[in-house]
């Protein structure tokens, strides 16, 4: 698929292929398949292209519909990480990501999305941005999630409920290191000794199975 035949509904029919009306376990298997990396191999393969032209800022124009923000967040937040992955570049998006975010939780972008699977995926770069506001972001990410978890539909409600305790566990590795010290090899940055026994030990919280919590 070339780069600029690619529509924000392409990306987000892509993210979310179970449609409108998902059926709980279907739903959570996507859920960990696409937080896992599953869409790994496809995204490098369809949307290399796409997400340096999101990147360069050349798709600046779809944050001016709710969809079209979603999409764009979707393809710098998560895309990013695929088609950089294993360079500094997979989270050189990140900072543009929440900045699309924060504006449309203002704008009524974030409140016009139709489900609740979407907006947790909008406000996903509060959790990943490393930034002075960080902790403060994922206290406001606690707060929606908390809020959204209503939103859903009945058959999905539990798994909400167990999805607004992922920015807990992101909430508590920013409180004790100040960044996602997972990331510091990619990165270049030495890690404290505490780091390096965070590191080593290997749970982190974007890769916990919700099913189990």
């Amino acid at each position: 698929m070339a780069g600029e035949a690619i529509t924000p509904r392409d990306i987000v029919d892509f993210w979310f292929p179970d449609g409108p009306n998902p059926q709980p376990e279907r739903h959570m298997e996507l859920w960990m398949w696409r937080m896992r990396g599953g869409a790994h191999d496809e995204i490098v393969e369809r949307y290399c292209d796409v997400t340096r032209r999101a990147a360069e800022g050349e798709l600046d124009d779809w944050a001016g519909t709710p969809l079209g923000r979603l999409a764009l967040i979707i393809v710098l937040d998560q895309f990013s990480r695929s088609v950089w992955a294993g360079k500094p570049e997979a989270y050189a998006q990140d900072s543009k990501a929440l900045a699309l975010c924060l504006e449309g939780l203002e704008n009524g972008d974030f409140d016009a999305l139709e489900h609740v699977w979407y907006k947790v995926m909008f406000t996903l770069p509060m959790e990943h941005c490393e930034c002075d506001d960080h902790l403060a972001n994922m206290d406001r990410v606690i707060e929606i999630r908390a809020r959204m978890k209503d939103e859903a539909p009945s058959q999905l409600r539990d798994f909400y409920q167990l999805s607004v305790d992922q920015p807990k566990r992101h909430r508590a590795v920013i409180a004790k290191f100040g960044r996602h010290s997972h990331r510091n090899d990619v990165l270049g940055r030495p890690s404290t000794p505490a780091e390096r026994e965070y590191i080593d030990n290997g749970e982190f919280p974007h890769q916990t199975d919700l099913s189990e919590r």
